[in-house]
């Protein structure tokens, strides 16, 4: 291959960047990006940047002698991409032609429909949000989370320390059910409560109210909860559109391979925007963490250099953590795959807990609320019963 295009800026994108050269790629890359800035660290962004314990230098994935020999396309947009010219059109009206493609072109953050007008209302994805809402939350107020996820948590938890009276507003009856669970999600949720942060569960949301600011939201059942600052936290969506009509097969994002391979030669993609096939679970999994960003590149640019000619592995069992109220919470495997979870060590009124969760007896996701030496010891036990 003479030139190598990754359409995607940020950890995946980068991780597949160094892996190119990394596994012996000399030749031309050209790295796209539809955002300014260089790579950056986006699991700060609900956390210590929003609290201002960190800046924007701390957020570099780079490092200050790194040199991936690459050009560097920021601020471009990619808006198709031309099979037969092998060619990734830009919305500037440039085109990057290439022999290699890598798609990590990530997701982007779902809003609420009706608020884009509306001043104080936030999503959190990229540094710039982060910027905007990191203003907001200096100047204080009342601020209502939709959506009780890992970030409307994490940016509960960072306003309750800044100050800040904090309300999360949970559609689904159980916060954090779907990626952990009822039972644990239900536990891990009343941290919120342990801190008198409002939980409201089980009520969607009708809309907003304000003029040309948020002033409340407005919820399903009549309530009228007061807002000066609202963030949307309901999830995000891959960034898939440009590849409308390019022979890539899509299916909730990208759809792969074990090892990122999509249905056109010379094509992978990595990171959030990624359908992987799972041969545990025989079938595919898009997973939105910042392990699988950093990790699957690997394995995709391995079949990307081989042509298709390598046979793929099973991807490690996905791992997430975040840390919100002072608890560090860490999670790897499937938790829908389970039919039992049991907490094998601490209390869960203590918040401090180790939980298996199990299918037909054999373990095939943990979860640890403070347990990170017990939790790293369950977690090599899953990626080794899966390898």
């Amino acid at each position: 291959m003479r030139t190598v295009a990754v359409v995607g800026a940020s950890l995946a994108g980068l991780s597949a960047a160094r892996s190119l050269r990394k596994q012996g790629y000399g030749g031309r890359l050209v790295v796209i990006g539809d955002e300014l800035h260089r790579p950056y660290d986006r699991p700060p962004l609900s956390k210590e940047f929003l609290a201002g314990t960190l800046g924007e230098a701390d957020l570099s994935l780079e490092t200050d002698d790194e040199d991936l020999r690459a050009e560097w396309l920021l601020g471009a947009r990619a808006t198709g991409l031309d099979r037969t010219e092998r060619a990734v059109r830009l919305a500037d009206g440039r085109e990057v032609r290439a022999d290699g493609i890598v798609i990590a072109t990530g997701a982007v953050a779902r809003t609420l429909p009706g608020s884009e007008s509306l001043a104080g209302v936030h999503t959190l994805r990229t540094l710039d949000d982060a910027r905007a809402l990191r203003d907001e939350l200096a100047r204080g107020g009342r601020l209502v989370v939709i959506g009780g996820g890992f970030i409307g948590a994490e940016v509960a938890s960072t306003a309750y320390a800044l100050g800040l009276d904090a309300t999360v507003v949970e559609a689904a009856p159980t916060p954090l059910a779907g990626p952990l669970g009822a039972t644990m999600g239900g536990i891990v949720s009343t941290l919120h409560v342990d801190h008198g942060v409002r939980l409201l569960c089980g009520v969607g949301v009708k809309g907003l109210s304000g003029e040309r600011r948020v002033d409340a939201v407005l919820l399903e059942d009549g309530r009228s909860i007061p807002a000066d600052i609202v963030v949307v936290g309901v999830g995000a969506r891959p960034c898939v559109e440009w590849l409308e009509g390019s022979g890539v097969e899509l299916d909730n994002g990208v759809k792969c391979g074990a090892d990122g391979r999509t249905s056109l030669a010379g094509v992978v993609a990595v990171g959030d925007c990624a359908n992987w096939y799972d041969p545990r679970a025989g079938a595919h999994r898009r997973v939105e963490h910042w392990t699988g960003a950093r990790e699957r590149p690997d394995a995709a640019i391995a079949t990307l250099l081989a042509g298709g000619a390598v046979e793929p592995g099973v991807p490690r069992p996905p791992y997430f953590w975040s840390d919100q109220y002072g608890v560090k919470i860490q999670f790897a495997g499937h938790a829908a795959a389970a039919d039992s979870v049991t907490i094998e060590a601490g209390a869960a009124d203590d918040r401090d807990v180790l939980a298996v969760y199990r299918r037909a007896g054999v373990p095939v996701a943990v979860l640890g609320m403070n347990q990170p030496r017990l939790f790293t010891r369950w977690r090599k036990q899953l990626a080794a019963a899966s390898s």
